[in-house]
C-alpha cells in the first residue's frame, strides 16, 4: 500500500476499537495499585488503606506511592518511570484527553506518584527507592491490606549512590513540572526543585542504584547502567527549564555516556537512550551541537526503523504482528515503543518529513499505522482475539497473577488472609479473580501468540504500571483521529474542576510542544 493511500485509508481504520473506553480503563488501573490513605474519590471501591507505616521504621514518612506489579512492594526505579511516561503523554496528547474527559483523571494519577517521590527525598541527597523486599513478598499470597512482610525501607546517598533511580526520579518530577505548570504553579515549582537536586545527586555521586539496594537485584537490575538515566534526566530538565545547562550537558555527554553510539531496540524502565534520542531529536535547540543533535538522531531513527521491520536490525515480531522481545512480561515493551512511534509519527508530519530507513523512506502515517497495529493487537485484533486489557472487549484475561485482584476484597470478607493461606485458597483457585483489575494490561503472548490464562502464569499473566503508562498518549491520540498534530507549537488544554483533586486548580494549562521558552 502506498503511503498515501495509508494515509488516506487510516481513519477509517481508527474507528475499528473504542480507543476512549480503553483510555478511561487504562486509567483506572492505576487506582487499583495505589498503596496508603485512599481519597475519597477513589473509584476501584475494592481497595482498602495499605502501607500505612511504610518508612517509619527509618523515621520516615513513605505512605503512598504505588505496588509496581501483582505484588505489594514499591520499587521506586520502575515507579518513576511509570510517572514519566504518564507525564509524557499529557504533555503531548493531554488536549486529547481532556476532550474525552479524562485528564483530570490522568493528572490525578500522577500526583499520586510525585506526591510520594517528595516524601521519598526528603534531602538533596537522599532517596528512598524501595519500600518492602521483594523475596519476602514472594512468599506470600495476601492482600494489601493484610501485609504482613518485612516492610523495610531501603535509601541511596552520598556513601550509597544510586544515579539511575535518581535520574529517574529527576526526569519524573520534571515532567511532571511541565504538566502541572499552569493549574497549580506552587506544586510545578516544588516538583522542579526536586527534580534540580536528585539530577544534581545523580550526577556528583555516580554508581548503580542495585549495588546500593541490593534487595531490588534480582527484579529491577539496572543492565544498561546510568548514563541513560542522566541524559534523560537532562532532556527532561531542559524541557522543563529550558535551562541552557541542561541542553549543554546534553550536548557534551551525548558521544561519552551513550546517547549517540547506541543504537537501541529496547525501551523501558531499564533502557532509556531511545527516549532520549527521541525528546532530543525534538528540543529543537541545536546550536553549535548540531552535530551532536545528527548522531541522535540518527539512532532514533534507527529504533524506529527497526519497530516498522525496515532497519538494518529489526525487532522480533510474532507470527500475529506482535513485537517480541521476552517471555517474561513482553507488552512492557510493546507499549513503550508503541509511544515512541506515536510521538515520532507526529513530529514527522509536523515537520513535513519522512523517517528514512536502510530499506527507503517511510511517511509518518505509516510509523503512527505500526502504532496503531501494536494497541489494536492488545485490544483484541490478535490469533486468539483476546484482549490483553483485563476489562475490555469480551475475551480478556479472567486469572491475573496479582494479589488483590484474585483475594476477596476486604470490603466483602474482612478475616485475615495469611501468606500461606493466601496461597492455598486464592492463588490456587481456578475461578476468576473476584476483583476485576480493570484496564490493566498483563505481560501478553509468548512468541508465537500462544497465552495461559493461568494465576501461576506470571510471565504473561501479571500486569504492571509501566505497561500501561505509555498506552495512555497513544491511546488518547487514537481516540481522537486525525484532528491534526504539530508537535512544534503550542496547545491549550481546559481542565473540568469536576475532574480534579482540590490540590489542582481549574486553569487552563498550556502544553508546549517542544519549545520550552514559550511556558
Amino acid at each position: 500500500m502506498t503511503p498515501l493511500l495509508l494515509l488516506l485509508c487510516l481513519p477509517l481504520a481508527l474507528a475499528g476499537h473504542d480507543y476512549g473506553q480503553a483510555l478511561s480503563k487504562s486509567i483506572l488501573f492505576f487506582e487499583a495499585q495505589r498503596s496508603g490513605y485512599l481519597p475519597h474519590n477513589q473509584r476501584v471501591t475494592w481497595r482498602a488503606n495499605s502501607g500505612l507505616n511504610d518508612g517509619k521504621a527509618s523515621g520516615a514518612d513513605l505512605v503512598g506511592g504505588y505496588y509496581d506489579a501483582g505484588d505489594n512492594v514499591k520499587f521506586g526505579l520502575p515507579m518513576a518511570f511509570t510517572v514519566t511516561m504518564m507525564s509524557w503523554s499529557i504533555i503531548e496528547y493531554g488536549k486529547q484527553m481532556a476532550a474525552s474527559g479524562e485528564l483530570g483523571h490522568a493528572m490525578n494519577a500522577i500526583k499520586w506518584g510525585t506526591d510520594y517521590f517528595i516524601k521519598a527525598h526528603p534531602q538533596p541527597n537522599v532517596l528512598y527507592g524501595e519500600v518492602g523486599d521483594g523475596n519476602t513478598d514472594h512468599n506470600c499470597w495476601q492482600r494489601p491490606e493484610d501485609m504482613t512482610t518485612d516492610r523495610r525501607a531501603y535509601k541511596i546517598d552520598p556513601s550509597n549512590p544510586g544515579s539511575d533511580l535518581a535520574g529517574e526520579t529527576a526526569a519524573a518530577m520534571a515532567a511532571a513540572s511541565i504538566v502541572f505548570r499552569h493549574s497549580d504553579p506552587a506544586y510545578s515549582s516544588e516538583l522542579l526543585r526536586h527534580a534540580y537536586q536528585l539530577f544534581d545527586f545523580a550526577d556528583k555521586y555516580r554508581g548503580k542504584y542495585d549495588s546500593s539496594i541490593t534487595v531490588a537485584q534480582k527484579y529491577y537490575r539496572s543492565i544498561s547502567g546510568y548514563n541513560d538515566e542522566l541524559l534523560w534526566a537532562a532532556a527532561w530538565l531542559y524541557q522543563a527549564s529550558g535551562n541552557q545547562h541542561y541542553l549543554d550537558y546534553l550536548g557534551k555527554n551525548g558521544d561519552s555516556m551513550g546517547g549517540t553510539g547506541w543504537g537501541m531496540t529496547e525501551f523501558g524502565w531499564d533502557v532509556k537512550y531511545p527516549g532520549v534520542q527521541t525528546l532530543f531529536l525534538m528540543q529543537g535547540k541545536a546550536g553549535h551541537y548540531a552535530p551532536v543533535f545528527e548522531r541522535y538522531q540518527q539512532k532514533a531513527e534507527y529504533f524506529m526503523c527497526s519497530c516498522l521491520g525496515k532497519g538494518s536490525r529489526n525487532v522480533q515480531k510474532t507470527p500475529g504482528g506482535l513485537i517480541f522481545r521476552q517471555r517474561w512480561n513482553n507488552m512492557q515493551f510493546v507499549t513503550s515503543a508503541s509511544f515512541l512511534a506515536t510521538v515520532y509519527s507526529d513530529y514527522l508530519a509536523s515537520a513535513g518529513r519522512d523517517l528514512k530507513c536502510s530499506a527507503g523512506n517511510v511517511a509518518p502515517a505509516e510509523l503512527l499505522g505500526f502504532a496503531k497495529s501494536q494497541v489494536d493487537y492488545i485490544l483484541g485484533d490478535n490469533p486468539r482475539a483476546t484482549s490483553y486489557m483485563v476489562g475490555y472487549g469480551n475475551n480478556y484475561p479472567q486469572r491475573v497473577h496479582h494479589r488483590a485482584s484474585s483475594i476477596v476484597s476486604i470490603k466483602v470478607n474482612p478475616s485475615f488472609v495469611s501468606c500461606r493461606g493466601g496461597y492455598a485458597t486464592w492463588f490456587s483457585s481456578k475461578g476468576s479473580d473476584p476483583n476485576l483489575l480493570v484496564g490493566a494490561v498483563v505481560g501478553g503472548p509468548d512468541a508465537y501468540d500462544n497465552f495461559g490464562d493461568r494465576r501461576d502464569n506470571y510471565e504473561q499473566t501479571e500486569p504492571a504500571t509501566y505497561n500501561n503508562a505509555p498506552i495512555l498518549g497513544i491511546l488518547a491520540r487514537l481516540n481522537a483521529g486525525h484532528g491534526g498534530y504539530n508537535q512544534l507549537l503550542p496547545g491549550i488544554i481546559s481542565v473540568s474542576p469536576s475532574l480534579l483533586n482540590p490540590f489542582t486548580f481549574p486553569i487552563s494549562i498550556l502544553v508546549c510542544k517542544y519549545s520550552p521558552q514559550l511556558y
